[in-house]
């Protein structure tokens, strides 16, 4: 009776014993958190780094962002070439956890960085644009492998990180036809402040002829706006697209006096809750924005 009853506890102990704790998981910016968040939907939440409207090139780390990188097991970010604040304490305070830049390890589609000025006449010879999350394709290719990454970290879970990957990419198939349908009729001319949309421009054939500046941390001087202005008057230009960490009074200075207007679009969804709803959301917006400002005129 004994011996019954204590091999009933031990199986009652087995039962009752936790699972293996799933990897905690930071990532820098709340597109490519959302793509995570939908993969790991159910076994645990990732930890977004950066707060809404926020640039990743000049953000400094709170208190609170130091302990969640302290610790982290797994640290997704796009790379130094965009994240630069990141690359030393990454070094430093997330020193235990393995650290994965997406640019270099997903396999994804990459362009080639452009200069500023009209018409992006040249690219940066082997840079990269880092803004890659804007190409849905690419935002696919970023959910298989931060599937198969957990998966080998984290195989009691394996099965339920494959399966919310099948479920969100036939949901971002659905959202590039969607897109594509919405921005099919968008086919007027347009520049923005910076570039950021050039992969928004190659998916869906968006007539893009230049940027204010490449990096917003350096901001144009008097004869490169100049040169924009004329390119807004000699091209009909109506539409220049900012984001919210731009001060308004650079599009101002591009757009007043001129047929065109300024456009504020978001590419790293300040406005959406963090989650795994989040990336359909900031693309759908940009979409909406870009398809009412460039509709055929009646």
């Amino acid at each position: 009776m004994k011996l019954a009853l204590g091999c009933a506890a031990v199986l009652l102990l087995a039962f009752a014993a936790p699972a293996t704790a799933a990897p905690r998981v930071v990532v820098t910016l709340k597109p490519l958190h959302s793509l995570v968040a939908a993969v790991m939907d159910g076994v645990a939440v990732p930890t977004l780094l950066l707060p809404n409207a926020t640039s990743p090139h000049t953000y400094s780390l709170r208190p609170s962002d130091t302990r969640a990188l302290a610790d982290a097991d797994l640290v997704l970010w796009v790379g130094p070439a965009l994240e630069t604040f990141l690359a030393k304490p990454l070094a430093t305070i997330a020193a235990r956890a393995e650290v994965i830049g997406l640019a270099a390890s997903a396999g994804l589609s990459l362009l080639p960085l452009r200069e500023a000025g009209a018409e992006h006449a040249h690219d940066q010879g082997d840079a990269r644009d880092m803004h890659f999350w804007l190409d849905v394709g690419n935002a696919q290719r970023v959910v298989t492998f931060v599937a198969a990454t957990l998966a080998q970290r984290d195989a009691e879970n394996a099965a339920r990180y494959a399966a919310n990957a099948t479920r969100t990419l036939d949901e971002l198939r659905a959202l590039d036809a969607e897109l594509a349908a919405l921005l099919a009729p968008a086919q007027q001319p347009f520049l923005t402040l910076h570039d950021a949309f050039q992969y928004l421009e190659a998916r869906y054939a968006l007539r893009g002829l230049g940027t204010l500046t490449v990096n917003p941390d350096r901001v144009p001087g008097a004869r490169g706006l100049a040169a924009m202005r004329t390119v807004v008057a000699d091209a009909g230009v109506t539409c220049v697209f900012g984001e919210p960490q731009f001060p308004t009074a650079l599009g101002a200075a591009l757009t007043n006096g001129t047929r065109a207007r300024l456009v504020v679009v978001d590419s790293l969804g300040a406005s959406q809750p963090p989650g795994p709803l989040a990336y359909a959301a900031t693309l759908r917006g940009l979409a909406e924005a870009f398809a009412a400002c460039l509709a055929p005129s009646p």
